[in-house]
């Protein structure tokens, strides 16, 4: 069960919101990363965590999809400003606690919900992340790879934004160079989502361009050792931007996680051949945390 787009008046902003399941059952916070929208929460892998009897909830973060937008190239906010934001979800929907889920970015504020707001947080995925979020120094880890810094290097000028068809091309673009290099790259799928998120986006300039430019804060990789929640940390073994060093580095400091690799999977969501592994690991994460 699914209920309709909801916006939310949170931390004196609007969050745009969508809640899936039974409101009774635990829930899953869902937090997507810098440049996306809730859109790139798959429902049909929504529809697996309903289905091992949980409540799912995904939402737009501020400069993304139909909440409130900084003006294009100066936010307004900071990573600690998701952060709270992300409580901020729970309270409206009053949730208590809650398995919560990060992706890249998302996973940044993820590990900082638990470490500024444990008593919210029943267990933790990380997926496409690096210890103390992106935007910090990683001096031990591997950098991006030479081909990613090569397209960053000679990275298209942005569109004209009024120009649907000239957005969604560059949104699939800029996508191809994160995924993994060993399969093909579906462009008809990912130009049909970027059609929908431009069109559902309250300010795609800023979506695509405010997330990069705020401020991440104090780094905060020396505190992950004080995360005493049962943690999943999930990392592709391509992944250009982060390369999979990160994600067992991410492991390795918070006592207990769990570490799962995502095969033939670059800096992107879980791919559909692994959803049945990744989703019964949530569960079984959630479910020790009961």
């Amino acid at each position: 069960m699914s209920i309709a787009e909801q916006i939310l008046e949170i931390n004196g902003i609007r969050l745009c919101a969508q809640s899936f399941g039974d409101p009774q059952h635990p829930a899953i916070l869902l937090i997507h990363g810098a440049g996306d929208s809730m859109l790139a929460w798959d429902p049909a892998f929504i529809e697996r965590l309903t289905s091992g009897g949980r409540r799912v909830i995904r939402y737009d973060a501020r400069d993304a999809g139909r909440s409130t937008t900084s003006p294009v190239g100066a936010p307004t906010h900071g990573l600690n400003d998701l952060t709270a934001d992300a409580v901020g979800v729970l309270d409206a929907f009053g949730i208590e606690r809650a398995t919560v889920y990060g992706m890249s970015g998302g996973a940044a504020a993820a590990q900082l919900v638990a470490l500024d707001y444990p008593d919210r947080v029943a267990a933790l995925v990380l997926s496409s992340a690096t210890p103390g979020g992106p935007g910090h120094a990683a001096a031990d880890l591997p950098g991006m790879t030479d081909e990613l810094m090569a397209y960053f290097s000679g990275e298209a000028p942005t569109p004209d934004w009024s120009d649907r068809a000239a957005v969604i091309e560059y949104l699939v673009d800029a996508e191809r160079p994160f995924a993994a290099a060993s399969r093909p790259f579906d462009t008809e799928a990912r130009r049909a989502l970027a059609g929908q998120v431009v069109d559902r986006a309250a300010d795609i300039a800023a979506q695509l361009t405010n997330p990069f430019l705020m401020d991440a804060g104090t780094p905060w990789r020396d505190r992950l050792g004080k995360i005493d929640v049962p943690t999943l940390v999930l990392h592709g073994d391509e992944d250009p931007l982060f390369p999979i060093e990160h994600g067992r580095a991410l492991a390795a400091e918070i006592s207990g996680a769990r570490f799962h690799t995502l095969t033939r999977t670059g800096h992107e969501m879980p791919q559909r051949w692994d959803w049945d592994a990744v989703t019964a690991a949530i569960l079984a994460l959630a479910d020790s945390a009961a």
